[in-house]
């Protein structure tokens, strides 16, 4: 069946990294037998990337995708997860999508490996508590931030860090944060096994029960 050919491929950064992420992956494989919801989904992901087009094209954001956040998920990867997440959220909930989608983009802009032992810098620390002030910093230099942007880059670790965020964006922003760490560390956990014989009779065994249980 033919393709329905409405998205403009030159609308976004053709880098592999800033499309072909698990979010937009798919966009040009929609067919028309779904011609609504593929419709409604390739102008959702037009304008989440147009959000975020003067972010990721910034060449200080680009180096996230030189480290590491959770198992072999880069920070750049990571950000953009949280950052789709939460434009899909806080646009259905009526909030400043724009506001939150783009401070999810850059919420972990601290630009250095947090495990120790690959670590080059001293932090003030612990990585969990100062890395949203260091992503704020550093945000901070790029790009002007609104109240809501600042808010959510300082709390996206509540509730590890004590402060409280003051916006129902910066709540959203937190949720999406560790449902996509979540996510990743299970997708890196499932491929491990799935790559052993042994494991991966295990992983099929465990997941029939799971399954059942749920």
């Amino acid at each position: 069946m033919k393709k329905l050919s409405i998205f403009n491929k030159n609308t976004i950064d053709e880098d592999t990294q800033d499309i072909y992420t698990d979010i937009g992956y798919n966009i040009e494989k929609f067919e028309d037998k779904n011609i609504h919801s593929n419709m409604d989904k390739r102008y959702q992901l037009t304008e989440f990337f147009e959000i975020i087009r003067d972010i990721i094209s910034n060449d200080t954001v680009k180096q996230m995708k030189n480290f590491r956040q959770h198992c072999n998920t880069s920070c750049y990867q990571h950000c953009m997860q949280v950052a789709y997440y939460t434009y899909i959220a806080c646009k259905k909930m009526k909030l400043d999508y724009v506001s939150a989608t783009r401070a999810a983009m850059v919420h972990d802009l601290f630009l250095y490996d947090w495990r120790k032992k690959y670590r080059n810098i001293e932090l003030p620390g612990l990585h969990a508590f100062v890395h949203p002030q260091i992503a704020l910093k550093n945000a901070n230099e790029l790009f002007k931030l609104n109240e809501i942007e600042k808010d959510v880059i300082a709390k996206h670790m509540w509730p590890v860090t004590f402060g409280l965020p003051k916006y129902r964006e910066s709540y959203i922003v937190t949720v999406m944060d560790k449902y996509s760490a979540c996510l990743e560390t299970y997708r890196y956990m499932k491929d491990k096994l799935s790559k052993k014989t042994f494991y991966r009779y295990a992983y099929i065994f465990l997941s029939m029960i799971f399954f059942r249980i749920v």
